[in-house]
């Protein structure tokens, strides 16, 4: 359902993705890590058509993000980094808004604002201003509009993002919900979420992918070393920018 091939992006003469290739198959979560600066949001950005690459090719659910950036986005649900809402707007017109803009029906939209409201908790300030939520529950509207018209791809950019423990713990429990018909690219700081949720990790940094491979893999390879699977990737990472040899999996 993602499919990226030799993927490189500029900003003038800083390079920002260097070569980046991987895959996300429906059923799937991929965690999506790196330090401040690694590319991770420029990846994203990519995919969900805000950016053009500079070289190489990505595709969201079989289509071109350049050549065909309308299907790619038809397919894709995106929760940026900063999410992006209108602030004078009540919750529930803009899941209107956002699902008319989508093409929805009406029968459909209102079948899937009630999955929405459900699912993403935001039952009790469909009657408020956006301004009035909290972070909390402004993260949890930004998922809803994002997951509204069903779409089969995921991208999500520091998605728990202000929410309490117990409410982190509810989200990435939804996305374990949401995994088996939906191909899923988790981005994060967070190491500890990321391995909890995801069947296979990305580590990036400077641009390059360092580690492509299963988390039990990954848990196996760092208790052979005598450690945690956190230390063993962070051990990676310190390697990759002390420009020392890197570690690709399978």
């Amino acid at each position: 359902m993602i499919r990226v091939e030799q993927l490189t992006k500029r900003y003038g003469e800083t390079l920002a993705v260097d070569g980046v290739s991987f895959a996300v198959r429906p059923g799937e979560v991929v965690g999506f890590l790196g330090p401040n600066g690694a590319g991770k949001s420029t990846v994203l950005k990519v995919l969900s058509t805000w950016l053009r690459p500079s070289s190489g090719t990505a595709a969201i659910a079989g289509h071109d993000v350049v050549r065909e950036p309308l299907a790619v986005r038809r397919a894709l649900g995106y929760l940026p980094e900063h999410n992006a809402l209108y602030e004078t707007m009540r919750v529930d017109r803009l899941l209107d808004f956002v699902g008319k803009m989508r093409g929805l029906s009406r029968a459909r939209l209102a079948e899937r604002t009630n999955w929405v409201v459900e699912h993403c908790g935001v039952g009790d300030v469909l009657g408020k201003r956006i301004h009035q939520c909290s972070k909390g529950y402004r993260q949890r509207i930004g998922v809803a509009a994002a997951l509204l018209h069903d779409p089969a791809v995921i991208l999500l950019d520091e998605p728990t993002h202000g929410l309490d423990v117990l409410q982190v713990q509810a989200f990435l429990d939804f996305v374990r919900e949401l995994a088996p018909t939906h191909a899923i690219l988790f981005s994060s700081h967070v190491l500890a979420e990321v391995v909890s949720v995801s069947d296979r990790l990305l580590v990036i940094h400077r641009g390059r992918i360092l580690v492509d491979e299963r988390v039990e893999e990954l848990e196996r390879r760092a208790s052979a070393a005598g450690g945690e699977i956190e230390d063993f990737l962070l051990e990676i990472v310190r390697r990759g920018r002390l420009g020392g040899p890197q570690e690709t999996g399978t």
